[in-house]
């Protein structure tokens, strides 16, 4: 059985660089967690509209603080947990489907340059798919797949048993779903969707 946990090869990362750059998708490298992090906070303006998704790795890293604690950005997370559900559902699901800046991570990405997400609400995919400006996904190197068929092998065999020991820890739920796929296959938007590959293992 293939290890989905181990770390790409330098010569996979750089092809799958190429490839993503193919399909108008931005891609770098770095080493480590932290580099990834600086990365990120580089990227972003001050006192820009930013909206940290639902994502393991973007939680490891601690940007979820910096964005929503620092003072620095005008965080859509902290105006969401001001607002009631019952009464601004609708007003709520805007403001989460279109930030200027979306943060947060993917499931697997295929050597000829395609993304795949997975999801059991679907909360974040009309920001990457379209609604978001900017997007930013930090990935670690052992998401990176041969092809499709390995990508969904990925998300049902590997990390779909975990989210789902990690719900039931987190909120009592028996199990998570993929109620929701989400496949990039190109961006035609240029310089919207910059991807950092990290060689670490970070997130599923």
């Amino acid at each position: 059985m293939k290890d989905w946990g181990e770390l790409a090869s330098p010569e996979d990362i750089q092809k799958t660089i190429e490839a993503l750059k193919a399909n108008g998708i931005n891609a770098i490298v770095v080493e480590n967690g932290q580099e990834a992090k600086k990365k990120v906070l580089e990227l972003l303006p001050q006192n820009a509209e930013v909206m940290n998704m639902s994502s393991t790795t973007i939680d490891t890293l601690e940007l979820p603080k910096e964005i929503n604690e620092s003072g620095k950005y005008n965080s859509v997370k902290v105006k969401l947990e001001k607002m009631d559900r019952k009464t601004q559902g609708r007003e709520m699901q805007k403001m989460g489907a279109a930030p200027e800046y979306a943060i947060g991570s993917v499931h697997a990405v295929t050597g000829d340059g395609k993304v795949l997400i997975a999801s059991n609400t679907g909360s974040q995919l009309p920001a990457y798919v379209y609604g978001a400006s900017h997007v930013l996904w930090v990935v670690g190197t052992q998401k990176i797949v041969a092809n499709l068929e390995e990508g969904m092998k990925r998300i049902y065999d590997y990390v779909l048993p975990l989210e789902s020991e990690r719900v039931k820890k987190a909120y009592g739920m028996e199990r998570s779903n993929v109620s929701k796929l989400l496949i990039i296959n190109k961006e035609i938007v240029p310089n919207r969707i910059t991807l950092i590959f990290v060689k670490e293992k970070l997130g599923f």
